[in-house]
């Protein structure tokens, strides 16, 4: 589909036809669509076609006038619980007086164009609207760090109360997540460098400062994508060590318990023999032997309790 705003003192609208200054849309595309922007604009059809391929890398490339700008963005998955969080590509061009926005799925950095939550934000100002996409999806990115962070807080404290395999699992596909931000974010960097080194002297001081901000917050991005995926994966050592000597613990209990219960009945066996035994012609052989057998077994237990087996 091919939506074209326009910004204009009212905000932002939708028009019927490629005018300068307007922003093109295209959200999942039909092969009819991608031809008429190829033929329209002139621009390689990869250009548009890239994009849509969900394992696509942040690049930036230059043909025939037209720039593309791939950018990985946070995509958050309303379908399942496994993995809330991933990303996806978006591409950008920058061709004539237009900018063309190309993605299989719309992402939410998108939704807050259309939206109006980007202050300052005009379709006329090509190079402004894209510096203000890269911003908004490290901002996006920060974001969904730290409710990643909050997550693994509350799992971490239900884990706590219970060691089960939901938590574990919950906990693994967190960390899932932030691999998938953390591949992204290192993706994003590389882009925005080389962007930064290929237009930085032809940008307005606004521009460079807007540019400047850009990598600064991706890079902090990165850090805490680091930090908060190494505090997970040493959570989830600490957990598989804790579960591991939780099993040990209850195998060792289960272990004497057997033990100490093994000797009523090696005891009762004995007498169960049929050959000569002490105090088998005694009315009292039966007291005998269960007090025998107690002693043994609250002997078992002292020994046990002092070796820490209890």
């Amino acid at each position: 589909m091919i939506t074209i705003y326009v910004s204009t003192s009212e905000g932002l609208t939708t028009v019927d036809d490629f005018v300068a200054g307007s922003w093109v849309h295209v959200s999942n595309p039909s092969n009819q669509e991608l031809a008429l922007l190829v033929e329209r604009f002139g621009i390689p059809l990869d250009f548009l076609t890239d994009p849509l391929d969900l394992e696509e890398r942040a690049r930036l490339d230059t043909e025939d006038g037209a720039r593309l700008v791939v950018l990985r963005v946070p995509h958050l998955d309303t379908w399942t619980d496994d993995i809330p969080v991933t990303t996806l590509p978006i591409g950008i061009v920058l061709v004539d007086d237009v900018v063309i926005t190309v993605s299989a799925i719309e992402p939410e950095v998108i939704g807050d164009f259309k939206r109006g939550q980007v202050r300052n934000f005009a379709t006329q100002e090509r190079t402004r609207f894209l510096l203000q996409v890269f911003m908004r999806t490290t901002l996006l990115f920060l974001r969904y760090l730290r409710d990643i962070n909050r997550a693994s807080n509350n799992v971490e404290r239900d884990l706590y109360r219970s060691t089960r395999n939901e938590q574990l699992i919950r906990l693994l596909n967190l960390e899932k997540c932030l691999v998938f931000i953390s591949t992204s974010l290192r993706a994003n960097a590389f882009m925005m460098e080389k962007y930064h080194n290929a237009t930085y002297s032809r940008l307005d001081q606004e521009d460079q400062d807007l540019l400047d901000e850009v990598i600064i917050e991706n890079r902090q991005a990165m850090e805490m994508a680091k930090i908060y995926s190494e505090i997970l994966s040493s959570m989830m050592d600490a957990f598989a060590s804790l579960i591991s000597n939780n099993l040990n613990t209850v195998v060792k209990t289960l272990t004497t318990i057997t033990i100490i219960l093994m000797i009523p009945t090696l005891v009762a066996s004995f007498y169960g023999m049929n050959v000569d035994l002490p105090f088998q012609g005694s009315p009292e052989a039966f007291f005998l032997i269960i007090g025998f057998s107690a002693l043994l077994c609250t002997i078992g237990i002292l020994i046990f309790w002092r070796g820490n087996l209890f």
